[in-house]
């Protein structure tokens, strides 16, 4: 693979049919997936083609256990513990060139959870957390060309390669994470107004179904990118309902043979401070009142059009919604009449920029880009660094992020799913 001196080299194998300590052995196979024989006692959060191989550095393990906590090699359930490389301060795309074949690429941090407490003094497996300790944390990859991986070897560092899309993927772990907090809050707050809403999670995949509203908004499911040995359970989820859901994921990566795309959407993402100030004379912006949010959605489900059952069930949960925690509904006013109205979720320092409307009368008038400005100047108030919005593919929405600083990133997709005949 390279000429170069190795720069570290593979300390321990690890492997368990699930949980941990994962055990180590004298030798393993690395398919696109991971290890050969090797599994997840929590299948939701680890594995997939993002996080096939977890990796964690002896060097990292010593300091903690210098702060006096029983961690060993496999104790937190990483699949090859190596030696003479700091892991954890290498960039999302690094290389690493193991052994005679076997190639990985870092992808990004492994956050603990309570399923490694036990190497942990009072089980406080945050010491390894990226937010807390960045240098001691531990690393997933994915398998660019699969191989065979033995204690004692080599481990060369290779620069990120050209075309590598590591950290863009990197950064859509979190906007998505935010992205399915904002759509939970909207599928919890329907069905705490009454509504047959049946929500499901999976770890880093979640999802509702509703045989009270059909279509789209109430029967989708996140999470496939991240997690896609979920599929089964998310096909299942639907059938059951006996509901039609729409799964959604990359438009270029059909989740089963024969699934179609429907309505390419794109993810928009940008830093905050890259939203410019935008403004309409005439125009007050302004966060509704806790009296006024059944005022929202009547102007909300007019601008969308949306009509039947899901526009009264807007008007019967919107007041629960807008109380959630990290929500926050905005009206635009232009000369006194309501004319939009427009959506924002903050978590982890990314605003998420939910639906937005301007009514037909007052459109083309750059209502909906002085929204966009406005929900960016509040977000960055509460310490938010990223916009993150989605648009249909060439629409108008996807041409005002892109005019305000907030790029199109990547595609994504709908992928139907039937209920079971009856």
């Amino acid at each position: 693979m390279s000429d170069t001196a190795a720069d570290g080299h593979v300390l321990q194998v690890n492997v368990s049919p699930g949980g941990v300590p994962k055990h180590p052995v004298d030798r393993a196979w690395v398919g696109r997936l991971g290890l050969d024989g090797d599994a997840h006692q929590h299948h939701t959060v680890h594995g997939g083609p993002h996080r096939a191989v977890a990796l964690f550095a002896m060097e990292a393990i010593e300091r903690v256990q210098a702060d006096g906590h029983p961690i060993e090699p496999g104790s937190v359930g990483e699949n090859l513990t190596t030696a003479g490389i700091e892991l954890a301060r290498l960039e999302a795309g690094t290389r690493l060139a193991v052994g005679e074949t076997l190639l990985l690429e870092l992808s990004g941090p492994a956050n603990p959870c309570d399923v490694i407490k036990g190497a942990f003094r009072a089980g406080k497996s945050g010491r390894i957390s990226i937010l807390t300790h960045p240098d001691d944390t531990r690393m997933y990859a994915r398998v660019l060309a699969e191989g065979e991986v033995r204690p004692g070897d080599a481990i060369r560092v290779l620069p990120p390669a050209p075309s590598s899309m590591a950290r863009t993927l990197q950064l859509l772990d979190l906007l998505e994470s935010v992205d399915r907090e904002a759509w939970l809050g909207l599928w919890r707050a329907a069905a705490e107004a009454g509504f047959d809403v049946r929500v499901l999670e999976l770890g880093d995949a979640a999802g509702a179904a509703s045989p009270d509203l059909p279509g789209v908004t109430m029967n989708r499911a996140f999470g496939l990118r991240q997690v896609p040995i979920v599929l089964p359970e998310l096909v299942s989820f639907y059938q059951d309902a006996g509901t039609t859901g729409w799964l959604i994921t990359d438009a270029d990566a059909p989740p089963f043979p024969g699934a179609v795309a429907e309505d390419p959407t794109g993810i928009h993402a940008g830093p905050i401070e890259d939203v410019p100030d935008a403004e309409v004379a005439g125009l007050e912006i302004r966060a509704i009142e806790p009296d006024e949010a059944t005022r929202w959605a009547e102007l909300f489900v007019t601008g969308f059009a949306i009509e039947g059952p899901l526009a009264d069930a807007w008007l019967r949960f919107n007041p629960i919604l807008a109380r959630t925690r990290g929500y926050v509904q905005l009206i635009a006013r232009l000369d006194g009449r309501d004319v939009g109205a427009a959506a924002m979720f903050a978590r982890r320092r990314v605003a998420w920029l939910g639906g937005m409307t301007v009514l037909p009368e007052a459109r083309g008038r750059g209502i909906q880009r002085a929204l966009i400005a406005a929900r960016a100047r509040r977000a960055e108030a509460l310490g938010c660094r990223r916009i993150l919005a989605t648009a249909d593919v060439d629409g108008v929405s996807a041409t005002n992020l892109e005019a305000m600083g907030v790029p199109r990133i990547w595609t994504r997709a709908g992928y139907r799913v039937e209920p079971r005949p009856a």
